[in-house]
């Protein structure tokens, strides 16, 4: 890449990696893992609701896993897809990424959406100050159509 400077193209290795760190552990359960990639302060921000600070992003995330578990629409476990990722550059510290996502659960195609991402350095990694997931649409029958059907 002409003109790009070796610690930009580490910034964009490094956003990647979050990224992916974020999708392994959420589809594997590891909550606490997942809530470790974000800010002390950062926010999860999943439709109505905003999660700041990884004990109550973990708490968030456990019950997701519960309610996952436990539903006939699910099949109990789930794999995300991420695709179409662009990350913007703001800073040596800052940067900016969207990208958009197709959730699987047991039974097929479940939701999807995009994700719109803050990320900071800090220590040398990149963690989330803020990640909001965007839901678009639902299958219905599926977990997340499930969900919404009882909680809208």
């Amino acid at each position: 890449m002409p003109g790009v400077n070796d610690w930009e193209i580490a910034a964009r290795l490094g956003v990647e990696d979050t990224i992916a760190r974020y999708v392994r552990f959420a589809d594997s359960g590891r909550s606490h893992e997942l809530a470790a990639l974000f800010t002390d302060d950062g926010a999860l921000v999943v439709g109505s609701e905003e999660r700041r600070g990884p004990s109550s992003i973990t708490e968030f995330l456990e019950a997701n896993k519960q309610s996952l578990a436990g539903s006939a629409g699910g099949g109990g476990r789930i794999r995300h897809h991420v695709s179409s990722l662009r990350i913007d550059i703001v800073s040596r510290d800052e940067a900016h990424a969207t990208s958009y996502f197709l959730a699987i659960t047991g039974i097929g195609p479940d939701h999807w959406g995009m994700y719109r991402d803050e990320l900071r350095r800090v220590d040398d990694h990149w963690r989330f100050a803020r990640r909001e997931a965007i839901t678009e649409g639902a299958a219905p029958g599926g977990w997340q159509g499930d969900r919404t059907t009882r909680s809208g």
